[in-house]
């Protein structure tokens, strides 16, 4: 009898043991095919977005035969402030301000604003301008933006990624409220060297190839979905944070007609917060690209960066004093954002 319970006993702990190591097995192989893989670009674009409504950029003086007035300073607008309808009528270009001004016939509207979250309206009265003989309400607005960054990547979804930060105004610094927008090829004709104290910049043209629409333009990037023909590259597991380390990698970027080229680079800190979109420290240590743009220039944010055989995030600000340096965000962060 004690005979059998003995070899119950290392059956069932045998049992256990297979059942043990079968459920370790199945959970890593189950852990190895959830890894999410993306296909990196480094490709230069070109960036066609227009607002959410009219940006407002400033104010301005209207000179009347009564002298000189500041109507849209008097009813209390700000740069940054986002015209969303005039009487009610939804705003959706410069166009429709300035028509609409100017059919007030110097009678007060109310405006609808977008100020930060939240939402008002002002009463404004356009003055007649004396030059121009047409009622003004003494702004200066924005209705759309262009300009050229990196493609980030691709993912298994057809969605893609660019920049690592928003696209925001140049004259206010606010975030461009996105109405729609197209991603298309772009060339790059040259650049200017990076200094300490100024940034070089990439110079290029838009081009005729649709990449993708623009959908998304957030913090941490612009994000949109491709049409299948702009997607290539070659795939890599996407980085968690716990797997960047301090040391070699490498940036994949575009300043010639020579297209994505990989370049030395090294990762001198990781930042285990995750509280912003600047997570990694990244600084270029390759000789052929320092002696070409000096750094890190404008038109490279979005530049994917790789770290033994990963995909581990994007560049996204330089370093004005220092541009072989600049930040980077985090590529899982750029994947989330990119399914959202």
């Amino acid at each position: 009898m004690k005979n059998i319970r003995n070899f119950l006993s290392l059956f069932l702990v045998i049992l256990f043991a297979v059942y043990v190591s079968n459920y370790e097995e199945s959970t890593q192989a189950a852990a190895d095919l959830s890894v999410d893989t993306v296909t990196i670009s480094g490709e230069s674009f070109g960036i066609k977005m227009h607002t959410q409504g009219v940006l407002v950029i400033s104010t301005a003086e209207v000179q009347t035969e009564k002298g000189i007035c500041t109507p849209a300073e008097q009813a209390g607008f700000r740069a940054g402030d986002i015209i969303t309808a005039i009487n009610g009528k939804r705003i959706d270009n410069c166009a429709q301000v300035s028509q609409l001004i100017e059919k007030s016939g110097g009678k007060e509207i109310i405006i609808g604003i977008k100020r930060g979250e939240k939402e008002k309206s002002v009463a404004l009265t356009p003055a007649l301008c004396s030059s121009s003989g047409t009622y003004k309400a003494g702004l200066w607005i924005r209705d759309s933006t262009a300009g050229i960054g990196t493609v980030t990547f691709f993912d298994k979804q057809g969605n893609f990624a660019a920049l690592g930060h928003g696209v925001t105004d140049v004259d206010t610094g606010t975030l461009l409220p996105l109405k729609n927008g197209e991603a298309v090829s772009s060339d790059i004709i040259g650049f200017s060297q990076a200094q300490n104290g100024k940034a070089g910049e990439l110079y290029g043209v838009l081009g005729s190839d649709t990449i993708g629409k623009i959908t998304k333009n957030t913090d941490g990037g612009i994000y949109g979905k491709a049409r299948s023909a702009a997607i290539s590259g070659k795939s890599f597991p996407v980085a968690q944070p716990k797997e960047i380390k301090r040391g070699k990698a490498s940036i994949i970027t575009t300043i010639d007609d020579k297209g994505p080229q990989e370049f030395e680079a090294e990762i001198v800190f990781v930042s285990r917060l995750g509280t912003s979109y600047k997570d990694i420290i990244v600084k270029i240590t390759d000789e052929a690209l320092l002696e070409r743009t000096g750094g890190i220039v404008q038109g490279m944010s979005g530049s994917p960066i790789l770290q033994n055989g990963m995909f581990v995030g994007a560049l996204t600000h330089v370093f004005l004093n220092k541009p072989d340096t600049g930040y980077a965000v985090f590529g899982y962060k750029m994947l989330n954002l990119a399914k959202q």
